[in-house]
């Protein structure tokens, strides 16, 4: 439902998004990269079964990093080993959600650099509040002596497609710490963190993140040097307008243009609002723990926090032409679901294509790559990592190389993982699948796709003129 509503209303966007000076080449490229995702007429490899001979063909994945669910799905499922067996320790961890005020979520939808400041920001005050809290319980002599780790998830949207910039944190529960020079980092758990000690992270962080905005020009509430007299560049004003109405929750087109969209409403299913510390809009939530040695849930709470931002089984066509979304979970007045127009959905998935540059996982403290401790802390020390190969793009393994592992799983794996579809295995003989030929000229793609009854057959290839046959034959 998705890809056919894109690719029958994405011209017409672009046609009224250039009427506004154009999208930029980022989001044009995002989506016309998705639109050519998994179709074998935009290229594919040619793959074979080396025992029994059957072969087929596997399209070319777009790998981007926007919105797109089969990639994003397969992205989803590498972080998240990725970060169970090589980086996060076998030590208690928690969850730490921070969510910003309604107009700080426009802002670093596009600068990415005020994106990553109001991230370490946060980071900082989480940091100092386990710090403090391990100096009182285990009476340290200064906080110095306790080190701190996370890995931060940047999430653009939230359950409703709307422009959200907010930031899942999996945090170390606990400090390390190294009672004499020469002795081993030792890691102490902490308790959870009370209601009010999780209010003091959230306030510390409005006031550290205003200063922030101070330095750009900038306020909260608007009112700033450069939020008064900066206007966006021409480029930017088709986008913009998405990102307002995506983070607004408004619609660009038909009949609820410049009003919130329609929502389907059950009495019902109303519920209650979850705990969480609100400070001047800064929202701050940490009630999900998991044990240490609970790693099949930590590497569910990996792929939760690392999730594509649309699902697709949630996307509706209704008789009329709109579109239903349907809610992860209902809202407190007990909204279930959305109404959108065709070019309301693609507005909101051009406001959750990140920007060029801006790394969506980040590492602090004792996990971060610069850190001089990590090779004690995480699962595979640094040494071992550096011995590993790099894969760059590996879609069936590399049998020359089997016994070094790879940094990431090969893509094939992934495609098993998620999909459960084994695209390295031959489903008659069960034997090993080898690539054969990667097709991407137009005419190779047209003479594999004839090949295997997917396509007519190309056209016979024109004759050299006689010129060029002269001059290579003359070089011969």
């Amino acid at each position: 439902m998705l890809y056919r509503t894109i690719e029958t209303h994405w011209p017409s966007f672009r046609e009224r998004a250039e009427e506004a000076g154009g999208l930029p080449r980022f989001v044009e490229r995002e989506v016309e990269e998705y639109l050519r995702c998994g179709r074998l007429e935009h290229g594919c490899v040619r793959v074979g079964c080396a025992r029994c001979g059957f072969e087929r063909l596997v399209a070319f994945s777009c790998k981007r990093r926007g919105f797109c669910p089969s990639c994003l799905g397969r992205r989803m499922a590498d972080t998240a080993v990725h970060l169970v067996e090589k980086v996060i320790p076998e030590v208690p961890v928690r969850q730490w959600v921070c969510s910003l005020p309604w107009r700080l979520r426009v802002l670093l939808g596009y600068d990415r650099r005020l994106c990553a400041e109001v991230l370490e920001a946060f980071v900082l005050e989480l940091s100092r509040s386990l710090k403090r809290r391990a100096k009182q319980s285990l009476g340290l002599e200064t906080v110095a002596q306790a080190l701190t780790g996370a890995v931060s998830v940047i999430q653009r949207g939230d359950s409703s497609l709307r422009l959200n910039v907010h930031f899942h944190v999996i945090a170390l529960d606990g400090v390390y710490v190294r009672q004499e020079p020469d002795a081993p980092l030792v890691f102490h758990p902490l308790p959870a963190p009370t209601a009010d000690e999780v209010t003091v992270v959230a306030k510390r962080t409005a006031l550290r993140v205003q200063k922030i905005l101070a330095r750009h020009g900038r306020t909260l509430d608007g009112t700033g040097e450069r939020d008064a007299h900066d206007a966006e560049p021409a480029e930017q004003l088709a986008l913009s307008a998405c990102y307002g109405a995506a983070a607004s929750g408004l619609g660009l087109d038909g009949d609820r243009a410049g009003q919130p969209l329609l929502r389907v409403v059950d009495p019902s299913r109303a519920r209650d609002a979850e705990p969480v510390a609100d400070v001047m809009g800064f929202n701050v939530h940490a009630q999900v723990a998991i044990p240490a040695r609970d790693r099949p849930r930590l590497e569910r709470l990996c792929r939760y926090v690392c999730r594509p931002p649309i699902a697709q089984d949630r996307l509706e066509e209704q008789p009329n032409g709109k579109l239903r979304y349907l809610l992860k979970k209902p809202w407190k007045d007990g909204t279930v679901a959305l109404v959108l127009e065709p070019l309301d959905l693609i507005a909101r998935v051009c406001a959750l294509v990140p920007p060029p540059r801006l790394h969506m996982v980040r590492y602090h403290g004792v996990l971060s790559s610069h850190a001089k401790v990590r090779c004690e802390v995480v699962p595979l020390p640094d040494a071992a990592l550096a011995s590993t190969r790099a894969v760059q793009l590996e879609l069936f393994g590399d049998n020359d190389n089997s016994d070094k592992e790879p940094r990431r799983k090969p893509w094939a794996w992934l495609l098993r993982h998620v999909f459960g579809e084994d695209l390295a295995t031959c489903p008659h003989c069960s034997g090993p699948m080898r690539w054969l030929e990667a097709a991407t000229a137009p005419d190779a793609i047209a003479r594999l796709l004839a090949k295997h009854g997917l396509g007519p057959r190309p056209p016979p290839a024109k004759p050299a003129p006689i010129g060029q046959l002269r001059l290579a034959f003359s070089k011969a």
